[in-house]
């Protein structure tokens, strides 16, 4: 059983000195930003979401723990209108290294619609970087269905360098 709880300040900390670095590691390999602006650019937009950090209004920042209590990840999700309703829309989930493939980020989704269920939201949405094969499956296993697609195809010159997983 994978559980979700609140997450405390030292644990933010933590996470966000992780995730911003990240976050900005994935804009880069998806050709989005350039590298010597992405941890800059990775810095604001975490801002700019999470002003009051973990008490930021409307934002949901869990620890997620397995039945043990050992934490193994962080899920965030944020309460935001979309196709006319009230949704929590899932801006990370991450997995330590050491605890994947056990079932944890499965079961912590199936825990969020637990809690999206309790805040009388109407469904959950997200965003998934397209080099991110892994975490695709596991969307496309738990129900959820693309709501839109942006593709891009190099042809001459690169313009944005793409690591050759994508080519």
């Amino acid at each position: 059983m994978t559980i979700l709880r609140r997450m405390s300040q030292p644990e933010y900390v933590v996470w966000l000195a992780e995730a911003i670095p990240e976050y900005a590691a994935d804009k880069v390999a998806s050709g989005e930003w350039a590298d010597d602006v992405a941890l800059a650019l990775s810095r604001k937009e975490f801002d700019e979401l999470l002003p009051d950090g973990v008490e930021t209004a409307e934002n949901h920042l869990f620890t997620v723990s397995s039945a043990q209590g050992t934490p193994v990840g962080v899920l965030w999700f944020a309460v935001k209108t979309k196709f006319d309703a009230r949704i929590a829309y899932v801006f990370d989930v991450v997995i330590h290294e050491e605890h994947r493939r056990k079932g944890h980020a499965r079961r912590a989704f199936l825990a969020m619609e637990d809690e999206v269920r309790k805040l009388g939201l109407t469904g959950v949405a997200l965003h998934v970087f397209g080099h991110n094969t892994g975490a695709r499956a596991l969307y496309e296993a738990l129900g959820y269905l693309p709501t839109n697609l942006s593709l891009f195809k190099p042809i001459g010159p690169a313009v944005l360098d793409f690591p050759p997983a994508h080519r």
